[in-house]
Order: C-alpha cells, then structure tokens, then sequence
C-alpha cells in the first residue's frame, strides 16, 4: 500500500502542483480548497478537525526548527497564507488570506497580515457558520 500511497502523492504533484503527504495528521472534515492546487504541507505537520485549508498554502517548518506547526480544530487558513515554525493555532481560528503565521495563535481569534496581528478575540462563531451567514 505504500507503493500506491507514494503514486497518488507524485500524481497530485505532478497535476496539481500540490504535496500533500500521508504522514499529515490531518483531521476528519478537513477540506483543501481547489484540490489544493499549490498548497504544500510538512509531512509531520498536524491539522485538526473540520478545516479548511485554501489554495496555495504553505503549512511547514522554519530553518533550525525541529518541530512543525500544530493547528486545531475549525480552522479557516486563507488563499496564499504561510503558517511556519514550531507554533501551535488555537481551535476556531480565522487566518486572512496572504498571511504570514510565525507565532502561536490562540483560541478563538482572527489574524491577518505579514507579520501576522491580532484583529478580533473571543469570536463565537466558526469558520463554517460566517461562511452560512454572508452566502445565503
């Protein structure tokens, strides 16, 4: 099965310029936006529940770190954002699009921006809930 693992994983390289490995702990529920089409992650990276990772994110390590990123549960990561170094976001996170995440995010919060800032705390809803409530 290995062998086959390894094929998919070259196929969608390949055709989808995306590296999305096995050893990913990623989540049930999570989604990769547009077939992860650019979207590259750390094959030791860990990705929780019902998230959605959009096209062109990068989720990897920093130069000298031995660890990777450690995301939580419904988190939103927008289109072009990097999340890098040994950091851990929080559960029910938004992070804007083009951002650039090198510091641990908690709970409950939206980020945005390079470097990456705080702009809202204690948000409620989720990810899934914001994008019911503005697409209707």
């Amino acid at each position: 099965m290995k062998t086959l693992g390894k094929f998919f994983s070259y196929c969608n390289r390949l055709f989808f310029k995306c590296w999305i490995p096995g050893t990913a702990k990623i989540g049930k529920g999570t989604d990769v936006g547009y077939w992860g089409i650019g979207t590259i992650i750390h094959s030791n990276a860990v990705i929780g529940d019902n998230c959605l990772i959009a096209q062109n994110v990068t989720i990897g390590k920093r130069l000298g770190d031995k660890g990777v990123p450690v995301i939580g549960n419904n988190v939103y990561v927008g289109t072009g954002s990097v999340v890098f170094g040994e950091i851990t976001i929080g559960d029910n996170v938004l992070i804007g699009s083009n951002s650039v995440v090198n510091k641990d995010v908690p709970s409950n919060c939206t980020v945005v921006g390079n470097p990456m800032r705080i702009i809202k705390e204690n948000r409620k809803e989720t990810w899934r809930e914001l994008h019911d409530k503005y697409n209707q």
